[in-house]
């Protein structure tokens, strides 16, 4: 039997036309990346959250003043500013190194080409819809070896506003041609999750390794710890 972690919360009646994925964390695993920004950050492993939130917080930032710039580009100021808060010396030419080539250099978590083949042999889209830039996400797959999975590739660098801001999901459905109860996101962020189910669509929360749900936010539909049960669930074939 499943445990409390790994069973359906709110299953919906509906089976999904259409599945986004979040893909940082969600599909890829951020390890080297970590290693590249402790690296840079003079060994100071306990800094890559704060790193991360900072550039998640700066994302945010971004919607809010309507003035957008490629999330890597962020993610190399999120970098520097740390760096600044603590006393360390690191050149934009560094944090650029750290940050931008390891992130088109990942590699999938283990459980996640078997998740996305039984999603794929049930007949359901699957997409990409990311923070990331067309480019990027475009790297990311070739490099991942997970292209072959996927029938399309949204990113926000059309709207040029960041997720969870409700017209992002919005928009993807309407590339789509979907209505938002026949969606579906999965994702390893709350914030994520909470931002498709604001704007209707099932969501499926991968539980990775530090990841909780948000209290305040409406909970997940699917919550497992990997991308395998999750897919069992969302295909009822797990109770």
């Amino acid at each position: 039997m499943a445990n409390a972690a790994e069973k359906p919360v709110n299953t919906p009646q509906v089976l999904p036309k259409v599945i986004f994925f979040d893909v940082n964390e969600t599909l890829l695993d951020l390890g080297n990346v970590a290693q590249s920004v402790t690296q840079a950050l003079d060994g100071r492993d306990d800094l890559v959250s704060s790193w991360f939130t900072t550039m998640l917080h700066y994302s945010l930032v971004s919607n809010a003043i309507g003035e957008y710039h490629h999330f890597g580009d962020i993610g190399v100021a999120a970098l520097q500013l740390v760096a600044k808060q603590n006393g360390i010396a690191l050149s934009q030419t560094e944090a650029n190194q750290a940050i931008q080539a390891p992130f088109r250099d990942l590699q999938p978590h283990l459980d996640v080409i078997m998740g996305l083949k039984k999603l794929q042999a049930s007949g359901i889209k699957l997409v990409t819809l990311t923070n990331s830039s067309d480019a990027g996400i475009e790297s990311q797959l070739k490099n991942a070896n997970l292209t072959q999975y996927f029938d399309d590739s949204l990113t926000v660098q059309h709207l040029q506003v960041f997720k969870p801001d409700l017209r992002v999901y919005r928009w993807a459905l309407e590339q789509m041609q979907v209505e938002a109860d026949e969606a579906m996101l999965i994702a390893a962020h709350t914030w994520d999750i909470a931002g498709a189910a604001k704007a209707g669509m099932q969501t499926g929360f991968i539980q990775r390794p530090g990841q909780y749900q948000f209290a305040l936010a409406k909970k997940a539909d699917y919550v497992a710890v990997d991308l395998i049960k999750l897919s069992e669930q969302v295909l009822g074939k797990q109770p």
